[in-house]
């Protein structure tokens, strides 16, 4: 059975027995989930349901959902199982059937469907736990034993094996797992599943999810209450059921894989099996393929952060293993199209993004080919440095550094150095945690402000809102700015502190002209008042809450009370000039796309009143002429005066009409397109608010193109008012040059420029005089700037020089900074006092820090091999060491680092 029939039988049985099917989300999580970068279980984009904060579009669900996990990426390759990137299929069920129907389910499709034979299958049920208060799952096992499984063939496992939660609190439940017996060929007789063996294989796991699980405030066990309705949660991984029904031993031996070494196998003249390092390599190389050619379909793309890493992670470990087989370069897009090849006909979207996929897949191949060798280079100044002082390690910091600046893999480091007879000294696995954590730290509002209650959590206090109301709250935003309205529910969360702070309420309304925050829109403010006149607030915040929303006001004067009748009020001026910003943002994004490449997906977005800031990914700054393309037609299209409509129709007609969707926003079977004029430059899938025509745009500004972070760029921009008072600001300041200059404005800059040709004339008079060409300790200036170099369009300078001292040095560098723009400057010399002092400089201009170069990063990575240390700001530092001879290497390395800054930017 191939593992395309494998997902369609899973699927049909379900369908057939009243579950709807449903695509599988994206690899990307909903922007409105924090809890994880990637999806990692079938049943992660169905939270919402699980939780109740959304209703299901079916109580019975089934799927096959495409998953992502790290957590065992160093055991891929190593063994026949581990993968990163696989296939979950799963049947769901929201208080429709329970425990009964879910085994009675189980057993069938494993007997039917898939032909297992009824003694070859053995389950594991929760043997109960103390803490819990619970026992056995008597329910369970009883059902398993009606259907005919012996009580030797059901057995009992503790919580940590058969009771699922999430985390401290919400939903859990026991569960039940399914194994095929694979014989005595494979163990013992006393093996049994769940236990460290081969003989017993499991393959599919039943959730039981029946509890809320509460955390206890006095530090004793969680307390367990019964959830109001019983849901299912099932997931059995495609892959391993391949590698069941078709005998083979291994996942990388069927039929999704097997194609994936063959080509391992074409590109490198080598044979799988022959050794374990290329069995090693090419599995790797297989599954990182896999996942980031389905990660770069989902709008992921390479950076040195969040699930960019992790997808330069894969990329990463994949090029080297690549590199460690020879293969030639290139090989990345030769694995993709295999990829597509083989999945697309399930996962479309392959197809369709398939020019991008490549693209960053070439750029990262290319860019991490350069990084690996100016790493290497480090690393052999560091395996010089140790022979040299008769050290048998390498220190872990180093080891590090080589981690953090140039990606490379711990495991790489620790071959190349054993191959020296180096090991390494020191816990690098402390100082990647250390990292994790600086990432952690990351702070997460609390939702409701800082006025929230203490004797509750925010998500708490909106769910209390919530069902006290009883109903959700209807959006009529897009109707009307005005709503008589009845307060549903109100809970009061600061009173105030009695020397005229306003007292603030969370406030739960019928109807709510109000926008919640979302899709990179900022909610509404306004006013609530009462009828009559005698209470009036106003709207700080709207909290979405799934297809549902809150609203915070700050009273003003009277009191807000359930039940009370009130007219709620949109500010209109600032609803209006974010409706232009929106607007605005769309016609960017199909300009950028039109302009740049289809390979251009939003990566975030801010869209208020005051401006618009749009993220998207690509590898480069754009050109000046790109930028003016691109505002040109964006301003030509705001001329026309094209309709802007939204319109209501199905995902799948939205999809074939080419909509563009938010990656990682999880749609309804019914979207929301927004639509500007007959759709061909602009269809988006969209919930946010918008003009009803171009023209009420008024003028579109580019105020900045920047780097947002590794692949991703920035533009902000103006609309309508706030973008004529930036060209009158701009029509003042230019006047004002003129003005000074003593001519016409449009005279300005031919004046500027043969004011600046004048000081260059008098710059080198007085150098042939003798007075302007040396800094101190007689270093030529001219000669130093002309060694400076491009790297990935940036202004580099790494070089040696002979001053007397620090003092020297740091000056030498103040005067390179006037003539040398937006740098990166890294300057070393030996003192002149005899001690052998090395001395070493790092100034950074803030558009290169933007771009990922610190200084005081790149000298300590140079200080390390002069024996010494250092470190300083990110534009500005020093450091000293001790070695003279290992100054060239000491630059290079630095020379390196900022490289490898650039290009991860």
């Amino acid at each position: 059975m191939t593992s395309d029939e494998i997902r369609e039988r899973y699927l049909s049985f379900f369908e057939e027995r009243g579950h709807t099917r449903i695509s599988s989300a994206s690899l990307v999580p909903s922007a409105h989930d924090p809890s994880a970068l990637l999806t990692v279980a079938g049943m992660h984009p169905l939270k919402p349901f699980f939780l109740g904060r959304q209703m299901p579009p079916a109580s019975r669900l089934t799927s096959c959902q495409k998953v992502f996990r790290t957590v065992d990426i160093d055991n891929v390759g190593n063994t026949a199982r581990h993968l990163t990137f696989f296939e979950m299929l799963g049947n769901f069920s929201f208080g429709d059937y329970f425990k009964h129907e879910a085994i009675a389910l189980a057993w069938e499709l494993s007997r039917e469907v898939f032909g297992f034979p009824e003694q070859d299958i053995w389950v594991t049920v929760f043997e109960g736990d103390e803490g819990l208060g619970l026992g056995p799952d008597e329910e369970a096992i009883a059902r398993w034993l009606e259907l005919g499984v012996p009580p030797e063939r059901i057995v009992r496992c503790p919580r940590s094996e058969n009771f699922w939660q999430a985390g401290p609190s919400g939903p859990c439940g026991p569960c039940s797992e399914l194994y095929i017996d694979r014989g005595l060929d494979h163990g013992a007789p006393a093996d049994l599943p769940g236990g460290e063996n081969e003989r017993f294989l499991e393959y599919w796991n039943l959730v039981f999810m029946q509890y809320e699980q509460q955390p206890s405030d006095n530090g004793a066990s969680a307390s367990l209450k019964p959830l109001p309705a019983n849901n299912i949660d099932t997931g059995l991984g495609l892959n391993r059921m391949a590698a069941i029904l078709q005998g083979k031993e291994s996942v990388f031996e069927t039929d999704q894989f097997q194609p994936l070494i063959e080509l391992g196998e074409e590109l490198s003249g080598r044979r799988y099996l022959q050794d374990f390092q290329t069995d090693r390599a090419m599995r790797i190389l297989a599954d990182h393929t896999r996942a980031m050619t389905f990660l770069t379909a989902d709008g992921v793309v390479p950076s040195n952060e969040d699930r960019g890493y992790v997808l330069r992670r894969v990329m990463r470990r994949a090029i080297q293993q690549g590199r460690a087989l020879d293969l030639a370069p290139g090989f990345l897009s030769s694995y993709a199209a295999r990829v597509r090849e083989l999945m697309a006909g399930a996962y479309p979207e392959l197809h369709e993004q398939a020019d991008a996929t490549d693209m960053w897949l070439a750029a990262e191949e290319e860019g991490f080919g350069r990084t690996l060798a100016q790493g290497m280079s480090t690393l052999r100044g560091y395996i010089d440095q140790a022979r040299a002082r008769e050290q048998t390690a390498v220190a872990a910091e180093e080891v590090f550094r080589l981690h953090d600046t140039f990606g490379f893999p711990y495991d790489m480091t620790s071959e190349l150095l054993a191959e020296e007879g180096l090991s390494i000294e020191g816990d690098f696995e402390s100082l990647m945690e250390e990292q994790r954590a600086r990432g952690r730290a990351v702070s997460v509002g609390a939702g409701v402000g800082a006025g929230a209650p203490a004797n509750g959590s925010a998500e708490q206090l909106i769910r209390e809102l919530t069902d006290e109301a009883g109903h959700a709250t209807r959006f009529t935003g897009y109707e009307t700015q005005e709503q008589q309205t009845t307060v549903a529910a109100a809970r009061e969360i600061s009173s105030g502190d009695g020397d005229g702070e306003a007292r603030r309420y969370l406030l739960k309304l019928a109807e709510s002209p109000f926008y919640a925050a979302g899709g990179g829109q900022i909610a509404d403010t306004g006013t609530i008042e009462c009828e009559g006149g005698d209470c009036r607030a106003a709207v700080t915040n709207v909290i979405r809450r799934g297809e549902d929303q809150l609203v915070e006001v700050q009273l003003e004067r009277g009191e807000l009370e359930a039940g009370g009748q009130v007219n709620a009020r949109v500010e209109r001026s600032a609803r209006h000039a974010t409706e232009c910003n929106h607007t605005a943002t769309h016609l960017l994004q199909a300009a950028l796309r039109d302009r740049v490449g289809s390979h251009v997906r939003q990566a975030g977005s801010y869209v208020g009143p005051d401006k618009l800031r749009f993220d998207f990914s690509h590898g480069q700054a754009l050109s000046a002429a790109e930028l003016r393309d691109v505002e040109d037609r964006v301003n030509e299209w705001i001329a026309r005066n094209d309709p802007v409509r939204p319109i209501t129709t199905t995902l799948d007609e939205a999809r074939r009409l080419g909509a563009m969707a938010l990656f990682g926003e999880k749609y309804g079977d019914v979207v929301r397109m927004v639509q500007i004029g007959e759709g061909e430059h602009s269809r988006e899938l969209c919930g946010g608010t918008h003009v009803r025509s171009t023209a009420e745009i008024g003028p579109f500004r580019i105020l900045s193109e920047t780097s947002s972070s590794a692949n991703v760029r920035r533009i902000e921009a103006l609309t309508g008012p706030a973008a004529v008072e930036l060209l009158r600001e701009h029509d003042r300041l230019l006047l004002e040059i003129a003005g000074e200059l003593r001519g016409r404005p449009e005279d300005a800059p031919a004046a500027v420029r043969a004011l600046a040709t004048e000081r260059k004339r008098l710059e080198k008079e007085l150098k042939q005089a003798g007075g302007g060409g040396a800094a101190s300790g007689g270093v030529d200036l001219e000669q130093l700037v002309g060694q400076a170099e491009q790297i990935e369009n940036a202004t580099v300078l790494a070089t040696t020089v002979q001053v007397p001292d620090a003092k020297a040095l740091l000056e030498t560098v103040d005067h390179l900074k006037g003539r040398i723009a937006d740098a990166a400057i890294l300057l070393g010399a030996v003192g002149a006092v005899g001690d052998g002092r090395v001395n070493l400089v790092v100034s950074v201009s803030p558009l290169l820090v933007e771009r990922g170069v610190k200084a005081g990063e790149i000298v300590k990575i140079a200080a390390a091999l002069v024996g010494g240390g250092g470190g300083g700001r990110d534009t500005m530092a020093q450091a000293g060491g001790r070695d003279p001879e290992q100054l060239p290497a000491a630059i290079e390395a630095g020379r390196a680092a900022i490289a490898a800054a650039l290009a991860s930017h």
